[in-house]
């Protein structure tokens, strides 16, 4: 009897020992699913930390960007949220890291409260600047309508007298200009983008002129009175002109369409008004102004 106690008393022990192996195990598998889900989250956690910070950055440069703001406290701003950025791009994540970057977005969405507040106060001053300036390029559009009508009485004029000799011109429009690689053309009111200023004219038809080869002079003054270009130089019977640039066309009689490029150096194009005028040989035959920005 003493044996098959025995022998029983050693089975229940190995199977209390299986029983207690069992559950160790799958307490362990437990703890390391736990785990698993745990730096999954905190990853997660981590990932949408990340999309806050990018979309809170394209905020602030869209505001600066699209405003044309150049305030220092803004700028600052956004360069601190882009540091953050990168820090918590390159971070592992874990439980303190995500309450830090937590905490600190909450101080930026504050913050940004207070900066947007102030960019709508500038864009106020810049839109009252805007309007000021659209004030006084309309009194410039209105001397231009003026010019314009003047040239039309005198083209009547000349056909009238059928003798003038001079080719006058119409249609005279300037803008500053951006070449793309492709060589595409596309105007732009900002100094800061433009690669050149372009004038257009339509030199007008004149049955008395002389027909052949003419030259066609550009001349393109920049705010800071400065010509624009590699300044040409042509003497009259008591003056000196100095150019822009200069192209030879063949005029036939008819209207003769003319585009000029001035050439312009990219430090000489600020923001400002510009005065454009064009020449035959000595003789002026058109003027107009842009501004920009």
């Amino acid at each position: 009897m003493s044996t098959q106690e025995g022998s029983l008393k050693y089975k229940i022990l190995i199977g209390v020992l299986a029983i207690l192996l069992i559950g160790l195990i799958i307490y362990t598998v437990s703890m390391y699913k736990d785990s698993k889900n745990t730096v999954a989250g905190l990853e997660q956690q981590r990932v949408e930390i990340q999309k806050e910070l990018a979309d809170l950055s394209d905020e602030y440069d869209e505001i600066i960007t699209e405003n044309e703001l150049k305030d220092e406290e803004l700028i600052e701003a956004k360069s601190r949220i882009d540091e953050l950025l990168k820090e918590v791009e390159k971070s592992k994540a874990n439980i303190g890291l995500i309450q830090r970057y937590r905490a600190q977005i909450n101080q930026l969405q504050a913050e940004r409260k207070v900066m947007f507040a102030r960019a709508d106060s500038l864009v106020k001053v810049n839109e009252q600047l805007v309007a000021e300036r659209d004030s006084t390029s309309r009194a410039l559009s209105e001397s231009q309508r003026k010019l314009d009508s003047i040239s039309m009485d005198n083209e009547e004029l000349s056909k009238r007298i059928g003798k003038a000799m001079l080719v006058t011109a119409r249609n005279l429009t300037a803008n500053a200009i951006i070449i793309r690689r492709s060589g595409k053309i596309v105007t732009t009111k900002r100094s800061s983008r433009a690669d050149d200023i372009q004038a257009c004219f339509t030199l007008n038809a004149n049955s008395v002129a002389n027909e052949g080869e003419r030259r066609v002079y550009v001349q393109v003054v920049n705010p800071m009175n400065n010509i624009l270009g590699k300044q040409e130089v042509i003497e009259g019977e008591d003056q000196v002109l100095f150019f822009s640039k200069s192209i030879n066309v063949y005029y036939e009689n008819d209207d003769l369409d003319v585009c000029i490029l001035a050439d312009a150096a990219e430090e000489d194009l600020i923001p400002g008004r510009y005065v454009i005028n064009i020449y035959d040989g000595i003789e002026q035959i058109g003027t107009t102004t842009i501004e920009l920005r």
